[in-house]
């Protein structure tokens, strides 16, 4: 398979790893491998100076056995359809690993925000989200953030779908401000859920992660929250690293320092008393834990053999190529699966989800509580079946309980007419 591997491929090969330790038809498992449909569309846009603009943009609604649709929506130059469609489907064993009552979706626009002021942002926005008023619900499809948007975009998403149906739904999209019906504790739950999966990874292998060294590729929101509740529990973040390249100190760096540094220059480069590396020279680091929490397919099959991490954790959707997955797995190196790893985000997106339908708020307590209970119990319900199945890796035991809960809501919906 080529380096940089097509996520869909990648993601139905994933799938296929797993069939062999599955009783399931080759029928049913085909179905679980395409979505169901995909929403292509043009978005035209005025810009601040009076030209018009065109994007490429798309929704895709990859399985609905388990209930609505989930699933973020991206505003990066490397948005495709592919993509679309695989981030949908790791979206719908994402949440059946964790058992929450979801299926799987996902969106994007082909833009590069930085390219763009707010309103033209907020115009692009609006405009998707009349493309996607027919397709989206509280009960039907639910967005969220994900790469390049947050908050902002989802509250004008929002607004727009009540605007246009005349009605208040503030469960219709997920991820929004806490004065918009956003929840509490959402904002950093997806890098809590990263921390949670590496603590309860290294507690299973007999280890602590505490005083444990540290390397994470990507600091937007996931590996910055990472980094920082990772640091609370004494692990030693010794390199991080964005778009603009890696800093790297082998005493081990001040996560605020950085953080601050980053929000203030809008880059890792340049923060004092750090050596500078590349994000390939990061990903090759000797550390304990690896956690690539950036974009697909940063650890390639020619990269994997110089990985010299004991445990990777995916922050990111799809971060290993299949390819690169069977290298780790020889050199044993252990994997905690971007489907449990970073579930946090769609975990807490669902408690948003049940505070909206219910119009009663939880405490950050109550949220981060709840989110513990459901890695932790998702983590040791993949143990339990990684060692009783004789899968060879964490990834394919994963896919295993997520196939099976819901091939068993397929079948118990049945089929017809």
């Amino acid at each position: 398979m080529a380096d940089h591997a097509n996520p869909f491929e990648s993601l139905q090969a994933q799938i296929d790893d797993a069939s062999a330790y599955l009783d399931v038809g080759d029928d049913v498992l085909e179905r679980l491998k395409h979505p169901e449909r995909v929403l292509e569309t043009n978005l035209s846009i005025e810009r601040d100076d009076g030209s018009l603009d065109v994007f490429r943009a798309y929704r895709s609604q990859f399985n609905g056995d388990r209930g609505p649709y989930k699933g973020g929506i991206r505003y990066h130059p490397g948005v495709n359809r592919a993509e679309v469609k695989a981030l949908s489907g790791w979206m719908v064993y994402k949440c059946a690993v964790v058992d929450i009552p979801y299926g799987g979706g996902k969106g994007g626009i082909a833009v590069d925000p930085r390219e763009y002021s707010a309103s033209e942002l907020e115009r692009l926005t609006r405009a998707f989200a009349v493309e996607l008023r027919p397709f989206i619900g509280e009960n039907q499809d639910i967005p969220a953030p994900d790469v390049n948007t947050g908050q902002r975009e989802m509250n004008w998403l929002k607004d727009t779908y009540e605007t246009l149906e005349n009605t208040t739904a503030p469960g219709v999209v997920t991820g929004k401000a806490i004065d918009s019906g956003g929840s509490a504790g959402r904002v950093a739950a997806t890098g809590r859920s990263v921390m949670l999966a590496a603590r309860e990874a290294f507690d299973w292998l007999d280890r602590d992660l505490a005083d444990a060294t540290v390397a994470i590729q990507g600091y937007g929101n996931v590996g910055s929250q990472a980094a920082r509740l990772i640091d609370d529990l004494g692990g030693d973040i010794v390199a991080v690293s964005d778009s603009s390249g890696g800093i790297y100190d082998p005493s081990g760096l001040a996560v605020g320092g950085a953080t601050d540094h980053k929000r203030e220059t809008g880059s890792l480069a340049g923060y004092a008393n750090t050596e500078s590396l590349t994000n390939d020279d990061l990903l090759t680091l000797d550390v304990d834990l690896l956690i690539p929490a950036a974009l697909e397919n940063a650890i390639t099959e020619s990269l994997a053999p110089d990985v010299a991490a004991d445990v990777i954790v995916e922050g990111a959707n799809g971060p290993i190529t299949p390819a690169a997955d069977d290298i780790l797995t020889e050199q044993g190196v252990y994997v905690v699966p971007d489907i449990l790893a970073n579930a946090g985000g769609v975990t807490v997106s669902y408690f948003e989800w049940v505070q909206n339908r219910q119009r009663f708020s939880w405490t950050e307590d109550r949220v981060n509580d709840e989110l513990e209970r459901v890695i932790t119990e998702a983590f040791d319900g993949l143990v339990e079946t990684y060692e009783a199945t004789d899968t060879p890796n964490l990834r394919t035991a994963a896919y295993v309980v997520a196939i099976q809960r819901v091939v068993s809501a397929f079948q118990q919906g049945g089929s017809w007419p």
